[in-house]
């Protein structure tokens, strides 16, 4: 079996729970993350959808894209029970491989999602790909601390948290934004070192 295939999964077997788990990312900083995007939205690694209450109501629209069937489930139910005053799409799609034109999206939103997929390096060249020129990448992300003993701690624990949901918690995200060609616009520390909020420019 695949990397991808044992994520996808990992994140199936747990879709009922995740929203307990995904706790740690606070309401304040979807709002605020979510308050900057502008015209035609894809959320890559949508999850349940936990972020749909916190889009302003001025968003054009917004395509949500998960590889995992049981994490869309459980957005799709959201769907139902909610009113949104923007048209919502759900996707089963591969954050690696976009089903998408080039230079689609006005707004690019990703909350705590490349600490799971399997070539973050790929995953940020499509993100950058399917990004209109003018367009923007906005990102809350969880990274190894740059203080010395927390990174250690977090690399010691990182093989225990990859078994039980294919999440790294240890990676550099930021050297990797800046491989992937795009350009970090803004870096803002919302727990220590730990959980970045990133604003990101397509840079083409």
């Amino acid at each position: 079996m695949n990397t991808n295939e044992k994520i996808k999964r990992r994140y199936n077997r747990i879709s009922s729970i995740y929203e307990v788990m995904d706790k740690m990312i606070k309401a304040e900083w979807r709002l605020n993350l979510l308050s900057n995007i502008s015209g035609n939205v894809l959320e890559v690694g949508v999850g349940t959808g936990a972020n749909f209450p916190f889009y302003p109501t001025y968003t054009k629209s917004l395509t949500g894209v998960d590889f995992s069937k049981g994490m869309l489930k459980q957005a799709q139910e959201k769907l139902v029970k909610g009113r949104y005053p923007f048209p919502i799409r759900l996707m089963e799609a591969d954050i690696q491989e976009l089903p998408f034109p080039d230079d689609m999206f006005d707004t690019v939103v990703s909350t705590c999602v490349f600490c799971s997929v399997p070539d973050p390096l790929l995953g940020l060249k499509e993100l950058k790909r399917v990004c209109k020129p003018n367009g923007q990448i906005l990102l809350l992300e969880h990274v190894r601390s740059d203080q010395m003993w927390v990174g250690i701690v977090m690399d010691l624990l990182n093989p225990l948290t990859v078994r039980l949901w294919g999440a790294n918690i240890n990676r550099e995200t930021i050297n990797t934004i800046e491989r992937s060609g795009l350009k970090v616009e803004m870096n803002k520390n919302l727990m220590g070192s730990i959980f970045r909020e990133l604003s990101v420019s397509p840079n083409k």
